[in-house]
């Protein structure tokens, strides 16, 4: 395995251990509003609720990616990055692009 390989899978495995113990502080915190945020189900919340330190370290160690992009159109990545508007726009923007994810939210669950 190159060099390079080695060091993409430790940043996986390091986003992964960050984004599952973000997930797990949000969940704890204020579940509502860690469902909408991660874009995650129910049930997903309530494993990644009880996961010991031990086990998020485990599942944290795969090469594969667990969290992955929810602006998945044109659209939603449009209003985010904002090409081509000015500074007064960003805010409406980022607004509609919220409006649009939470709707997406709301048919997955």
């Amino acid at each position: 395995m190159s060099q390079q390989t080695e060091q993409i899978l430790a940043e996986i495995r390091e986003a992964n251990l960050s984004y599952l113990m973000l997930a797990q502080n949000l969940i704890r915190a204020d579940r509502a509003e860690a469902l909408f945020r991660l874009g995650i189900s129910e049930e997903t919340a309530d494993m990644i609720a009880v996961l010991s330190p031990a086990q998020i370290m485990r599942v944290a160690s795969g090469n594969t990616l667990l969290c992955r992009f929810r602006m998945d159109d044109d659209l939603v990545w449009g209003l985010l990055t904002n090409h081509g508007k000015t500074a007064a726009n960003d805010a409406t923007s980022r607004l509609h692009a919220s409006i649009l994810m939470a709707g997406r939210h709301q048919e997955a669950a």
